[in-house]
């Protein structure tokens, strides 16, 4: 860059000392859109170092937002450089290069609303670079990459999906990662009516704070959401680290409570015994 701000200001003097055949002009023109390429190109290396040094403890920059920069400088060097060349004033090379993106947006339409939903949801920041989202009740993964167009996803089963941007933006989406990456759950138990709540609501309560795996603090909590014909259904609510270690801490909380039910010699929850209208019923249906 400083090299082609160099040959722009004393062109005419090194031409003179060296090659005076060589028109001028045409130097200058072309030292001069070096100039603006190569500023844009280091004020987009800039700006996307300073946005990935904002701090340490935030989460990672999407990669569309320094392109969107980047693009935005390149487009500033590309009009300038029109006015360069073809001495057009300033609206008249507004006015030009937006007749030529209104004639390509129409054309490519489609793609177009991809890429405006990408850069809506890059200015927006809903999600980030590794944070595990749920898009439309649908689609769960952790986000590997965000695009112009499109938004790649990876499952807990190593499943690649990628999205496009508009679909997205159109749709409900859940973060697990924000704010905080920590966040509560809950798993349904249903125990027999002849198990009083009290003294469900504290095996339940204590069963869940066993495994090691979940959060201490805040601790597990258990509440009543239902009479059901079988039973009474329960709510038993824990904090878990993350995302990713969700069925792994929804397995240990039933795995210790299963062994809590079985211990104090109750029946397993939505058993409950067979009574004779039940097996009369039976007998009709296989009749």
């Amino acid at each position: 860059m400083l090299t082609s701000i160099g040959i722009y200001l004393a062109h005419q003097s090194i031409l003179d000392a060296t090659r005076p055949d060589i028109e001028a002009h045409a130097i200058r023109m072309l030292s001069g859109a070096l100039s603006y390429f190569t500023a844009a190109w280091l004020g987009g290396r800039l700006i996307g170092i300073a946005l990935e040094r904002v701090g340490p403890n935030r989460r990672r920059v999407p990669r569309l937002l320094q392109e969107l920069v980047s693009v935005a400088l390149f487009i500033a060097a590309a009009i300038a450089t029109i006015i360069l060349v073809f001495g057009q004033s300033v609206s008249g090379a507004l006015a030009g290069s937006g007749l030529v993106l209104a004639i390509l947006g129409f054309a490519v339409r489609n793609a177009l609303a991809d890429v405006l939903s990408g850069i809506a949801l890059g200015l927006e920041a809903p999600y980030r670079i590794g944070d595990w989202v749920e898009i439309d009740s649908t689609v769960r993964g952790r986000i590997v990459e965000i695009g112009w167009r499109t938004t790649r996803l990876l499952t807990r089963d190593d499943t690649y999906t990628i999205l496009p941007n508009s679909q997205i933006a159109r749709q409900r989406l859940m973060n697990y990662s924000a704010p905080r990456r920590r966040y509560r759950t809950k798993i349904q138990i249903l125990l027999g009516h002849d198990v009083p709540v009290a003294m469900a609501k504290g095996l339940l309560a204590q069963a869940s704070a066993e495994p090691t795996i979940i959060l201490a603090k805040p601790a597990p909590d258990v509440r009543v959401i239902s009479y059901e014909r079988d039973g009474i259904r329960y709510a038993v609510r824990f904090w878990v680290p993350s995302f990713a270690e969700e069925i792994d801490c929804r397995d240990a909380v039933f795995s210790a409570i299963d062994v809590a039910i079985r211990a104090r010699g109750l029946r397993p929850p939505g058993s409950r015994p067979c009574l004779a209208k039940d097996l009369a019923a039976h007998a009709v249906a296989e009749g």
